[in-house]
Parts: structure tokens; sequence; C-alpha cells
């Protein structure tokens, strides 16, 4: 069993920290001051790669395909951001001086004839999502840096910022950095108080929050764009902007204006309040947030949610919503995880990676300044440090709490936590970054059929194009392993066993298809191409604990063998082969599949597969620096035969802490009226019905 967090010496061979505070952080030791502690030293390691003017910021690393400009508008923007929640929540000390830096540079920024003006709005898209942590920035500190700009400087700003007005943003989170500079101008220019101007920005405002409105799926979550699109943007964009918009000085104009009501900020908070109780529990009990989505390289942003629903006010209170400590513990939980991996750099950088610097897994649009959006895990800085998520006591994470399953409806997830290694797993029958029917490469970061705390999809290498993670597919002996984007969701649910416990069932039907596309594919998520469609595969997941029963039915004959890929592994090693596949080349062999692989100062993780139904031969796939989580990738795989239609095969999928228990695989019946019938050794039972196939004629061949 992992050791907890808070058991470990935190240390860092680029920062100074604070001791550890085991009294009021019993799970993470980290309380205020280390926030503040890494948060100052971020800025100041950035200070060597400013611009002399100080208008751009510019680490080393790749650029963006916006180019150096825009970077090193991103670089100032972001960080501008960190610095602003800093002196907001030390009501206006500034020790190091970070205001002094940032106002320079502001004035440079906009100085048409400077040596580096920024990429006007009007001009380069990126600007518009860098003008967004502009105006918060200045916003938060009004009184200390805004107000004492020149004349010009401001006026200047304003310009810029009025180029927003009246240009197109995609419809999808983009829309709340228009939002937010609308909001600023409103409160600093009288200008859009009334007449052209003001129609001009109201008309846009009105257009954004009805776009925002579309997004909104069940339970606080949102589809971002319209495909099956859930990723971490959930956590720093949709929670945190709506919050941090209202609390923006310009809302009581908006307000005067009738474009905000009093049902709003209502509206918002319970949006977050039942976002972040879900996101609570996807945090593991190591800290580590879910590996899943584009624009990773943010990492500790996935705290944001915590530290918005503490600022929309939900820890306020003797009977708050969600208490203060949680919220912490998990915001807390995440920094400490990454500190622990050497976040950031032994040059005190953040670097575009997870752990260390892995560019492979960055978008097209990251520069060396992006992943300083790590600004928004910082959120908790603008409280003050009397306010009770800072001084309530950690308490425990739910993964630290008890064993549960429970089912996400919006990203169409099953969600398996185990307390004995602190694992939090999802199994996906919902989200593939596109629409049903649509046929596409298999996204890593969206389309897998898992994703966890502890493992990570190939990000780099032909995995990106030829799925051989956590899928089910058909192998063809020329195009390699077959793709299940677009697949159609069937169930997603919850069930209660006799004893109280919950099982979570998952079935999607899947057209399985090859596509004639290139490696590395554009925001790890599945790029078009010429596709040759194979046959129709029902998928069912049966969630008990740590294990997953997975469950194939052939709607068609399939002609090509059918292939499962499990839980992959990957860290800085060893790996050792178990099961059946026991040579180091992956050879394969009748019986189970699986690997360990040895992880730093952590517990030692175990992925295994045993056939159920069916006849199968296992491998051991493995590749070497396909992964941000270190240079070992290992899958274990089992490769059966060609189906017949209406044939059922199964296995028994788990991923695990090498210290916990395996849970034994149940029996699988397969009954006339083609109801599965699953028994476990201790006799619990649960019937599943794969659905009809034909409800789905959208995606037939």
């Amino acid at each position: 069993m992992t050791p907890a967090p808070a058991s470990r010496p935190l240390s860092h061979p680029a920062l100074r920290l604070p001791p550890p505070d085991p009294s009021l952080s019993p799970r993470t030791g980290l309380t205020r001051a280390h926030w503040e502690a890494v948060a100052d030293q971020l800025l100041l390691a950035l200070r060597p790669h400013s611009s002399v003017d100080g208008a751009q910021i510019l680490p080393p690393g790749r650029l963006s395909r916006s180019g150096r400009d825009s970077d090193g508008l991103e670089g100032f923007a972001r960080s501008f951001l960190i610095a602003a929640m800093l002196q907001h929540g030390r009501g206006g000390a500034d020790p190091e001086g970070h205001a002094e830096q940032y106002a320079r540079g502001l004035a440079a920024g906009v100085d048409p004839r400077g040596a580096n003006p920024w990429p006007r709005p009007a001009e380069l898209p990126q600007s518009k999502v860098e003008a967004c942590s502009v105006a918060l920035a200045l916003d938060l500190t009004r009184e200390w840096i805004w107000d004492r700009l020149d004349q010009l400087t401001r006026d200047r700003l304003v310009e810029w910022f009025s180029e927003v007005i009246g240009t197109r943003y995609p419809p999808v989170n983009w829309v709340w950095f228009r939002i937010i500079v609308l909001t600023f101008l409103r409160s600093v220019d009288d200008r859009f108080a009334s007449g052209e101007p003001a129609a001009a920005l109201r008309a846009d405002l009105a257009q954004d929050l009805r776009i925002h409105e579309s997004l909104v799926r069940d339970h606080g979550w949102f589809d971002d764009g319209p495909v099956r699109g859930v990723d971490h943007y959930n956590t720093w964009a949709f929670a945190a902007l709506p919050i941090l918009w209202l609390r923006m000085r310009g809302i009581r104009d908006l307000e005067a204006d009738g474009l905000v009501t009093a049902a709003d900020p209502l509206r918002h908070q319970e949006r977050v309040a039942a976002f972040t109780h879900d996101a609570l529990g996807l945090v593991g009990g190591d800290g580590a947030p879910l590996l899943q989505g584009r624009s990773l390289v943010y990492r500790m942003a996935t705290a944001a949610p915590f530290w918005s629903a503490a600022l929309a006010g939900l820890a306020d209170g003797p009977d708050p919503l969600l208490a203060p400590g949680a919220l912490r513990r998990a915001a807390s939980g995440e920094l400490a995880h990454f500190l622990r991996h050497g976040v950031p750099d032994d040059r005190g950088l953040l670097t575009l990676g997870w752990f260390h610097e892995f560019p492979e897994m960055a978008q097209s649009y990251s520069g060396p300044g992006s992943p300083y959006w790590a600004c928004k895990g910082f959120l908790g800085l603008i409280l003050p440090a009397d306010h009770p998520v800072w001084t309530a006591p950690e308490q425990p994470l739910p993964v630290e709490q008890e064993d549960a399953v429970q089912a996400l409806t919006t990203p169409g997830w099953i969600v398996s936590r185990t307390r004995e290694d602190g694992i939090v797993r999802v199994i996906n029958h919902g989200n593939d970054h596109g629409q049903a029917g649509e046929q596409m490469v298999d996204g890593p970061l969206y389309a897998r059929l898992g994703y966890s705390t502890v493992t990570s999809p190939a990000l780099a290498g032909p995995g990106t194009v030829d799925p051989r993670d956590a899928t089910v597919s058909l192998v063809d002996p020329e195009r390699g392993w077959s793709h299940r984007a677009g697949f159609d969701r069937v169930d997603l649910r919850a069930e209660l066993l006799g004893s109280g416990e919950r099982i979570g069932i998952g079935i999607s039907r899947q057209l399985c298809h090859w596509v004639d596309a290139e490696p590395g594919g554009y925001g790890g998520y599945g790029q078009g191409g010429e596709t040759t469609p194979g046959a129709l595969l029902t998928v069912a997941s049966i969630v008990r604990g740590a294990g997953e029963l997975r469950v194939i039915r052939a709607e068609q004959d399939t002609v090509l063998p059918v292939a499962v890929a499990g839980w992959p592994l990957s860290g800085p090693g060893p790996v050792a082969p178990l099961g059946a596949a026991t040579d180091a080349s992956g050879a394969a062999a009748d019986g189970p599949a699986g690997a360990r692989i040895a992880r730093e100062d952590q517990e030692a993780l175990v992925s295994t597969l045993e056939p159920v139904l069916g006849s199968w031969t296992a491998s051991l796939h493995r590749e070497q620096d396909v992964s941000p989580l270190g240079s070992e990738f290992a899958v274990p795989q089992l490769h059966g035969a060609a189906l017949a239609a209406g044939e059922v095969v199964a296995v028994h999928v788990v991923l695990r802490g090498e210290g916990a228990a395996e849970p034994p695989a149940p029996r699988v019946d397969r009954a006339e009226d083609g109801t599965i019938h699953v028994t476990w050794a201790d006799g619990a039972r649960l019937t599943v019905d794969p659905g009809d196939p034909g409800r789905f004629p959208e995606i037939r061949p």
C-alpha cells in the first residue's frame, strides 16, 4: 500500500519550501505559505527570460504555431495572473516586486513603437486568449497597478482590449476569454456605458453568454463545443472563469445594464458545486489528477474547481456546502504530487510536459509559456489567509475514505476508486472528441476505454494512430488495430447489489475501422482520413472495484480476429512480465497476460488481463519513450479469434497497486435471449442486456 503523501518528505531541487504542517495539513503538509513560496519562485525563475522592456516572457522551449511574439505575450499574461493573485490575496503587499515588473511590461507591450509590441487581438487569435489573463490580472490588482499606470498606457490597453469586439470566437470555452475582457472594459471606460460602443459590447456579451449556456450539461459538466469533448477544460475554464467573472468589478455595471441578473450567481454556484463534488472523486490518493484530454501541460491547473468553489462562497459559514478542508486537500494534493515529481524543473521552470519535459504531449498551439496556465491552480491565493479554505484542517479525499463505483453521465464514464491503492479509474463509454458515426482515428487522450490517475496512453510514436492500449479492436495484418471513435453509447449506469455495493455498467457499440492517417495527430484527439470499415462490435464493461469484466459481442461476422488491450503501464521501470507472457520479448502464450512496473518512491503498479470466455493468447506489448510518465511502456494484450455474428467473448481487466489484492474474475454465462449473467466468487450476481443491435443504424458499415 502506498504510504500517505504527508509521510514522505517534500523537497524540491529548485525551490525553498517552508517546513510541512502536519497538524493543519495531515495529508499533504502544505499550507498557504507553501503555495505562496511556489508562486513567488515560479515568477522569479521567469525573470531572466523576460525581454529588456518586460513586455515578453519567453522561457526556453519549442515555439508554438503562433510564433515567438505570441509566445512571449503568453508567458507574460499567464505569469502576470499568478502575480496578481499573490498581490490581491496579500492585500497589496508585494515583497518580491512583481507588480513593478509587470507594470513596466504592460506599458511596453501596448507601445506600437516599442521593441516588443504585443500581437493585436484583431490579427492573431491567440492574443484573444491572453487578453483574458491580462484583464483578470488587472482587475485583481486595480488599485496597485491599473490605477497607477499613466493615462497613455491605460488608453493603449483599452484600445488593445477593444479589438476583441465584433471579432469571431470559436463557440467553445473561448467565449469566456471575451466575456472577461468585455467586463473589464465596461468597468474602466465610460465609452462602453452608452452609445454605439456600448451596443456592440453588449451584443457580443449576450451572444457569448448564450453560447456558454448551449454547452451546459448535467451536474455542472460541459461539452467543449458541438462534440463529445469532455476534458480538463471543465476544471480550468468552465468551473473557474464564470466564478472569477462574477467577482469582477464590472459585474455591477453589467447588472445595471440588465446583462446580469440575480439568478446568474446562483446558477453558476450550483454548477460549480455539482461539478466540484464529482471532481473531488477524480483525484488519486497520491494527489494525481486524471491524465486525460488535451492541454495537460497546464498540470496543477486541474486544481481550479476546488479553489473556484471556495471563491464562489461554497466553503463559507458554519455549515458549508463543500468542506473547506476537503477542497484544500484536493488542491494541495495535486501541487504536492507535481512537486514530488520534480515540477518545476531544476531551473524553476514549467516545461512542455508532465513530470519532465515531454513536448510530444503538447498541442501545436502550446508554446514555452503555455504551461503557466498552471496559474489556474493557484486561484486560492486570491482568498485571504484567514479564509476557511486556508484555516480548516485537511479532510480526506473520497478515494481515501472508501471504495466506490459511480456513473458520470455527461462524459459517459464509470468511475472506480479503490482506497487500498489510492487509484481512480474511469471506464469510457461516452467521450471521443467526436460524434456517433463519425469515423476517425482514436484520439489517445479521448477515445481509449480507460483513463486513470496512474496511467497514460501512448502519446508519441505509432500508438497515436495505431491504438494498442486500453481498447478492443479487430486486428488487420496490414492496417493494424482498428479504431472505435464514433461509437454509440448504449447504456451507462450504476446498479446496487443486494449487499449495497455499487456495480458500474457501461455499454457502447463501435464500428471497427481503420484510418489512413499520419502519426502525431493534432490536439491528442482523432484525425480524419480515408477510412476502411470493419465489423460492428458491442463492448460492455461491468466494473466492480479494481476489476472490469469486458464483454464483447459480435453483431456480424468479424472475419478478422478480435484483440483486447489492458491498462498501459509507464514509468522509469523496470517492467516485469506476469502471467503467460513471461519472456521479455513479449512472445505470445496461452493464458492470462500481465505486467508489473516499478515507480520511484511509490508502490509498483500491476496491470492484468485474464480470459473469461473464449479462446485467447496472451502477449505483452512494449515501447520506449512514448509516455510522459517515464521511458518504459508496457501493455498486456489478449488476442482472440474471428467471431461469428452473435458470438460473445469476455476478459477480466485489472489495474491495481502491487500491495492490493487481485480481484477474482467472475463467471459469465450467456442466455438464449442474449442477456449476460455474471456471477462472482462471493455469490454476487448481475444480469446485463447488451442491447438491440438494430438501434444504431448510423454506425453500421
